[in-house]
């Protein structure tokens, strides 16, 4: 979850308000312009709505009958984003217990059916899913813990043939770096000091 982003491109229509500290709104969907408040935790950098809604342009605006995993839920910004365009489950993966329960009472606010909360280590996670039954899985895990290769690794393995792996992370992932995993590289965002993947699995 970025907290940086380049400075939108002016627009000709009214200007956007300023976002304020402390909370993130959902871009698209049935629950469009929800607000989600943003825990002060450090290391928590909620995705910004440019890169979401890009994501969401890339993936199509109809999620209807997808399986998503967040494994690295933060603020649950990612994973509430796909329940509102439809998803049919979205499991929401997280350690910190005061996020868990923020994350619970947000589900029950929206009375989110589609989403499942659960506390505990993404990868760990993701490792245990079952093999191939996932159509996106959401990685936007804090960015100096070394998460990268064995988070990329479950991922591979969670998701179905056809299906997409979003990461987040502070460097460009290569296509030679990508193809042992199975996954190739579909589209790519670089938003400030932050590179947004949309993989997807061969």
């Amino acid at each position: 979850m970025v907290a940086s982003k380049k400075p939108a491109a002016p627009s000709a229509g009214r200007p956007r308000a300023a976002q304020p500290a402390g909370e993130v709104r959902i871009i698209g969907g049935l629950w469009k312009r929800s607000k989600l408040p943003v825990a002060d935790k450090p290391g928590l950098r909620p995705t910004p709505d440019r890169v979401r809604e890009t994501l969401f342009n890339w993936l199509g605006q109809d999620l209807t009958g997808w399986r998503c995993v967040d494994a690295f839920a933060g603020t649950g910004a990612l994973g509430f984003e796909a329940a509102s365009r439809g998803a049919q489950e979205v499991t929401l993966i997280e350690q910190d217990a005061a996020l868990v329960a923020q994350l619970k009472k947000i589900r029950e606010q929206l009375q989110a059916e589609s989403v499942q909360v659960q506390r505990g280590d993404g990868i760990a996670a993701l490792k245990a899913w079952p093999a191939g039954s996932a159509d996106l899985v959401l990685l936007d895990p804090p960015f100096d813990d070394g998460l990268f290769d064995p988070a990329l690794q479950a991922a591979a393995r969670a998701v179905a043939v056809g299906g997409y792996v979003y990461l987040e992370a502070p460097t460009a992932w290569a296509e030679e770096l990508l193809a042992p995993l199975g996954l190739e590289l579909h589209r790519h965002l670089k938003a400030g000091a932050v590179h947004a993947h949309l993989l997807r699995r061969v």
